[in-house]
């Protein structure tokens, strides 16, 4: 009686394909790296996986997060697509909403509506500037953080200006809803409503097709400007919304509060699994990113390792990443 092991063969080769497919996933990644680093913290300082502690880490990676959601819709869109500019506008958002809270739970609305269209304007002009004038996205965002810092130190000349308005602190700090901050929920809200922009609506589909092709899209009939325009200023925006939660969480604003969120956002989304190239990727690799990160830089933090040590491992992590993530089509799922 014979054994035919041929199909057992087949299908033992298949699962195990399937099995490193999985493992190789950014987003597996991501996730196993942020449990591996919150066991190496607690082996370094006990306590740093404590419920508490891991709730302080959410606070702050849900602003980077929310940074990096624009971030992460420029990268999508192709052609090299970057916001250089993001730091800068969650400077300005912050200055501007602190000077129209000066600590006042009424002056919230209006600081939330002037820091939108202030970062939907600067955003609208990254987009014209890269759609009109084909300037290359690198360029542009880079020239217009330059005019926002200018402009920063024009405003306040890095001097602390104006003050969060409790109730803006408290929604970032203190429980809201099931002992979690108002900030966390945002966060999950954006990453909802990301994951129905980009796989659930025409926008979300023109997005991935200007980023696979930008040629085949045009030629298919997709408004690839308008569409790249949108995207830049849903960045600013994001960027804008990122200022307004960051006042909360430190109460008040410098003129360079947000220069620390321009490479770290770059370096979330492309560990999350979006290629430089753009095309392929989505936000939720993006979040898990953007805690790895945050728990990255802790750890940094409580080995003593100063500011400029921490950027300079920032600035080869995503050299690394550009080599193994950025154009790796295995990585691109």
């Amino acid at each position: 009686m014979s054994i035919d092991t041929s199909a057992a063969g087949v299908s033992g080769n298949r699962s195990g394909s399937a099995v490193i497919e999985f493992v190789r996933k950014p987003l597996v990644v991501a996730l196993v790296l942020i449990v591996a680093l919150l066991a190496l913290g607690e082996a370094l300082s006990p306590g740093f996986a404590s419920l508490q502690q891991i709730l302080r880490l959410s606070i702050v990676a849900a602003l980077l997060g929310i940074v990096a959601a624009g971030q992460n819709l420029v990268i999508l869109g192709g052609r090299e697509g970057i916001d250089l500019s993001v730091g800068g506008v969650v400077s300005l958002s912050a200055i501007i909403a602190g000077n129209l809270m000066m600590g006042q739970n009424g002056g919230i609305l209006p600081a939330v509506l002037v820091c939108l269209a202030t970062g939907a304007l600067f955003g609208l002009a990254n987009g014209l500037g890269v759609t009109l004038l084909r300037i290359p996205p690198l360029v542009m965002t880079l020239g217009m953080l330059g005019v926002l810092q200018g402009l920063l130190v024009v405003i306040r000349q890095g001097i602390p200006s104006g003050r969060a308005a409790p109730a803006l602190s408290q929604f970032v700090s203190q429980p809201f809803l099931l002992g979690l901050p108002g900030i966390i929920w945002l966060w999950l809200a954006i990453g909802l409503l990301m994951a129905f922009l980009l796989k659930r609506t025409v926008f979300g589909y023109r997005v991935y097709a200007i980023g696979s092709n930008e040629q085949a899209a045009y030629m298919a009939g997709v408004p690839v400007r308008t569409i790249r325009v949108a995207l830049f200023m849903l960045s600013g925006m994001f960027a804008a919304l990122a200022g307004i939660c960051l006042l909360g969480y430190s109460g008040s604003s410098f003129a360079n509060v947000g220069e620390t969120y321009m490479l770290p956002s770059i370096i979330a989304v492309v560990l999350g699994g979006t290629p430089l190239a753009g095309g392929r990727g989505g936000y939720t690799g993006t979040m898990a990113g953007a805690m790895l990160l945050v728990v990255l830089q802790s750890i940094l933090t409580t080995i003593n390792i100063d500011e400029s040590g921490r950027q300079m491992i920032f600035g080869a992590t995503l050299l690394v990443l550009m080599l193994f993530y950025g154009r790796a089509k295995a990585m691109r799922g």
